[in-house]
C-alpha cells in the first residue's frame, strides 16, 4: 500500500473519530458544572477595581 493511500484511509477513520473525541472531551470540560465560578470570576475581571481612581489620575488632582 502506498504511503499517501495509508495516512488518508487512516485520517478518514481513526483521526476522525480521535478528534471527535477530543472536541466532545474539551466542550464537556467547558460546560461542566464545577466550572461556572471561574467563568463568572474570569468574566468579571475588568470590573473588579472600578470604584478606584487610576493612578495617574491620582497624581493629576
Amino acid at each position: 500500500m502506498e504511503t499517501y493511500t495509508f495516512l488518508r484511509e487512516f485520517a478518514d477513520s481513526w483521526m476522525l473519530l480521535l478528534l471527535f473525541c477530543i472536541f466532545v472531551g474539551v466542550a464537556f470540560w467547558v460546560f461542566r458544572p464545577g466550572s461556572r465560578k471561574v467563568h463568572q470570576d474570569t468574566a468579571n475581571i475588568p470590573f473588579r477595581h472600578e470604584d478606584r481612581p487610576a493612578p495617574d489620575q491620582e497624581a493629576s488632582k
